[in-house]
């Protein structure tokens, strides 16, 4: 979401959503005044309100109330304002000490009362799991690992007319998958001998059979496809995104179990006041698992040379409708590059961002490294 404040208004966006997330009552200028050292009257604080509501990041529940942040509001709030590299220089580096110094304490926790030497897998989780809940105050959703083994054997690109390709994928077990690919040739391309193109598209076959025979289905979609030779840099970005998108359509990880603790607690939020809203979202956790799995174990877009992300989903943002007013957030723990299973934590949009993005990535790290114990 594309939208520019100015210093002050991303420091009163930011004073607004704290204090909502503290109270969990609607905001008003006052109460800025007194609790934060914005450096300006309430006259202009009602003002930047005013500004912000009008670009949809505030609201008001209604009319004699304070301002509520919305879901773009939390959003400019995650993406922006407690990054400490897009942070307004008006406010401290508290929130970015605070997000370093969570992250330390989840490890020292894990580590402490959580001994891998010594306990199964599910154990662990299980363990895991709790930790996760009692740390963020949040639903904790900790998926089973994967155990899907199949490695590529053979790998082809096949001409099937101007401007079509198939890609045709067999694992070590004999099976094949294939998907058609439109290439959408230039002009001209399209007049060139299709006895090149066959055998451009062999030499990219061997090249690629030479980089990836023997390498697991799910590390595909992560490898450094930058090492394409510069004669095929238009078949680079075209291959990683159809081998990824054939990995998933085809290969897609299978859905496991999900442990799920916290209920009980976050429930008790005055956001789920509402029975109906409860009891759909506790049929999701207990009987829609699937749904829940497939869009936790969901992995953003790598970026080169980058940790593994933390997705945050707010509100609306999440495509299942019993959690269109909670925030999700969730990573994967991987073996390697690859990822196997997902942590996850689940709660009202209002919840303790900082807090809960850095439990989740702090679980993600040590279950990595928990799982290379158990499968060296």
């Amino acid at each position: 979401m594309e939208v520019q404040l100015t210093n002050r208004q991303q420091h009163i966006l930011w004073a607004t959503v704290r204090h909502y997330i503290a109270t969990a009552e609607p905001v008003g200028s006052k109460a800025l005044v007194e609790e934060y050292d914005l450096g300006v009257s309430s006259a202009t604080i009602r003002n930047v309100m005013g500004v912000l509501e009008k670009s949809g990041l505030l609201y008001q529940p209604h009319a004699s109330a304070g301002r509520v942040p919305s879901d773009s509001g939390y959003r400019i709030y995650v993406d922006q304002l407690i990054t400490p590299s897009l942070r307004s220089r008006s406010m401290s580096q508290t929130d970015a000490t605070r997000t370093e110094t969570l992250g330390r304490e989840v490890e020292v926790v894990l580590q402490k009362q959580l001994q891998w030497q010594d306990r199964s897998l599910e154990t662990l989780l299980q363990g895991a799991a709790q930790i996760l809940a009692t740390l963020s105050g949040c639903i904790s959703l900790i998926t089973m690992p994967q155990t899907t083994t199949a490695l590529l054997r053979h790998l082809q690109l096949v001409q099937i007319e101007a401007g079509q390709i198939m890609l045709i994928v067999v694992t070590d077990g004999y099976e094949t998958h294939s998907k058609l690919m439109d290439l959408s040739p230039t002009p001209e391309e399209t007049k060139r001998d299709s006895e090149v193109i066959d055998r451009e598209l062999q030499i990219v076959s061997n090249f690629l059979n030479s980089h990836l025979r023997g390498r697991s289905l799910l590390e595909l979609p992560y490898l450094n496809w930058s090492e394409l030779d510069q004669e095929f840099q238009r078949y680079g970005e075209f291959l990683k995104n159809s081998v990824a998108e054939l990995t998933r359509r085809t290969l897609a990880p299978t859905a496991t179990q999900i442990m799920v603790r916290g209920v009980s607690e976050v429930l008790r939020q005055p956001e789920f006041a509402q029975l109906q809203q409860v009891q759909t979202i506790i049929h999701l956790l207990e009987e829609e698992q699937d749904q829940l799995w497939r869009l936790i174990f969901e992995e953003p877009e790598p970026e080169e040379g980058s940790k593994p992300k933390v997705t945050v989903r707010i509100g609306a943002e999440n495509p299942l409708e019993p959690i269109r007013t909670c925030t999700l957030i969730s990573s994967n723990y991987r073996r390697g590059s690859i990822p196997v299973g997902s942590v996850g934590v689940l709660g009202p949009t209002r919840l303790d961002y900082e807090s809960a993005i850095a439990v989740v990535a702090s679980a993600a790290d040590y279950l990595s490294e928990a799982f290379s114990y158990f499968n060296p």
